[in-house]
């Protein structure tokens, strides 16, 4: 296995960026401009996966070195709404009101390929996220604050003050963007071998005791 591989990130998503760091592979970022536009009756998890290839295939066709491309795509689903990023505070504080104190879903769709988009590997991250009472004042405090303006579903799971999420159960990486168990295991079939005890050191970082991450790496279909 190549355990020293080059990395392009699609995107230019700072969680993304910081979580990718954690692995110790190298990577540039090169971002990737596609369509976000939902299609009609298209279901969360082939709306992220579509897009994440997209991504992916974009970049791959710009590159023709060893590379392997790497995008991916987020959204916050709502019952039957999905979330994307609010376009002023107005509809920030309105998600934000919408989810408080109850579960919704967050999908994230990883796409890999090498260079000219050949060899393309997907997966799927979907994780239950319940959000706590937070009061109408925690979330204007927030929402002042303009850090859900670039957020799926006006939040940041990670923001040290606001700390929306209450005993979350999943993947606490994939809602911040980047399931880094589900890279791992994605680039395994491409025939990378992990430079770090990857999930050891995303649980060390993030500060949060991961319950799926075994199965994860057992290639179960969960997290």
């Amino acid at each position: 296995m190549n355990s020293a591989p080059k990395l392009v990130l699609a995107s230019n998503s700072p969680r993304r960026k910081q979580l990718l760091a954690l692995t110790g592979w190298e990577f540039e970022v090169q971002p990737a401009d596609v369509n976000e536009a939902l299609l009609k009756e298209e279901e969360p998890g082939n709306y992220v996966l579509r897009l994440a290839e997209s991504k992916a295939r974009e970049i791959g066709k710009m590159t023709g070195g060893p590379e392997i491309i790497l995008a991916a795509d987020t959204t916050v689903v709502d019952k039957d709404a999905i979330l994307g990023k609010p376009i002023d505070k107005e509809e920030a504080a309105s998600m934000l009101r919408s989810l408080r104190g109850h579960t919704h879903q967050v999908y994230t769709g990883l796409a890999l390929c090498h260079s000219r988009a050949e060899d393309m590997i997907t997966d799927l991250c979907i994780t239950d996220v319940p959000m706590r009472m937070y009061s109408d004042e925690e979330m204007q405090t927030y929402v002042a604050s303009g850090d859900p303006l670039d957020k799926a579903g006006a939040y940041a799971i990670q923001h040290p003050n606001f700390q929306p999420v209450d005993k979350l159960r999943g993947c606490f990486a994939s809602v911040m963007g980047m399931p880094l168990c589900h890279l791992q295991r994605s680039l395994t079939k491409l025939g990378v071998a992990p430079l770090v005890d990857l999930a050891r050191q995303c649980q060390s970082v993030l500060d949060y005791e991961c319950p799926i991450w075994q199965a994860v790496l057992n290639y179960e279909p969960l997290g």
